[in-house]
């Protein structure tokens, strides 16, 4: 059931609160285990991953350090085809594990920015954490080695993902209602 602020634009809920916490466990599970002994960096991208980086790195258990990235990639109406980063890591990560931690993939060109900006800094290992994958709009191939969940081509909010740069904060994630998307 969407929050009464949100009703207006949530058709369904695609993945509820405790399914998205049962997911961000295992893969702190997976992560734990997987980078044992390396101390990894993660590094999340803004706005959107804040929801998902703070619940992942609770359930991590093993000793890592968190820094910052922040992209462009649209302006406010479109897209503009230029991505540049509006915020860059305060680390060095050259000769680090590095874990980007990114709410959702879809074109993939972003994260393909995002990923050959950070190799150039020459870290030991450099992979990718994404909640949701939305493969429908690839148009780069990314290799991600942690997925939260696949979901169909469909416009979503909550639990970080914006519209308009709101209802980041509904606990669920929910598919947006195609007439407020062709109202846009």
């Amino acid at each position: 059931m969407a929050l009464s602020f949100a009703r207006d634009i949530v058709g369904a809920v695609l993945l509820d609160a405790e399914t998205i916490s049962r997911r961000v466990a295992e893969l702190g599970a997976e992560i734990s285990r997987d980078y044992a002994g390396l101390e990894p960096v993660l590094v999340g991208v803004l706005r959107g991953t804040v929801f998902f980086l703070a619940d992942l790195i609770r359930q991590i258990t093993i000793p890592i350090t968190v820094d910052f990235l922040a992209i462009s990639s649209y302006s406010p109406n479109s897209s503009t085809g230029v991505v540049r980063i509006t915020k860059d890591l305060d680390e060095n990560i050259e000769g680090r594990h590095v874990l980007i931690i990114e709410d959702i993939i879809d074109t993939g060109l972003t994260l393909r920015y995002i990923v050959r900006t950070l190799e150039a800094r020459r870290p030991a290992s450099l992979n990718v954490c994404v909640l949701l994958d939305r493969p429908a709009l690839r148009l780069v191939p990314i290799p991600v080695r942690y997925v939260g969940f696949t979901i169909p081509n469909q416009f979503v909010v909550g639990y970080g993902l914006d519209l308009w740069q709101k209802y980041r904060n509904l606990p669920y994630i929910a598919i947006v209602k195609r007439e407020v998307l062709d109202g846009r």
